[in-house]
């Protein structure tokens, strides 16, 4: 396989890993938010925004490794 299969097969494996993080965190926020109560839910929403933001971070890198690329044969 050539080297732009590679970065295209990793690139989709991160960007879904990103929409599961994203679907996680999003599920885990609006519990915390409307039906745990106490420390329980303060625990679910902090953890919900790191899985927000693991996933931004994560669909960020596979953009840039997309936009940043060298396609020039070598």
């Amino acid at each position: 396989m050539d080297v732009r299969g590679d970065r295209s097969t990793a690139r989709r494996k991160r960007l879904l890993l990103a929409g599961l993080l994203a679907v996680v965190g999003l599920i885990l926020l609006l519990l915390g938010l409307t039906v745990a109560n106490g420390a329980v839910a303060g625990v679910e929403v902090v953890l919900a925004l790191l899985l927000l933001v693991g996933s931004y971070a994560i669909q960020h890198v596979a953009r840039r490794d997309t936009l940043y690329r060298d396609e020039r044969p070598r």
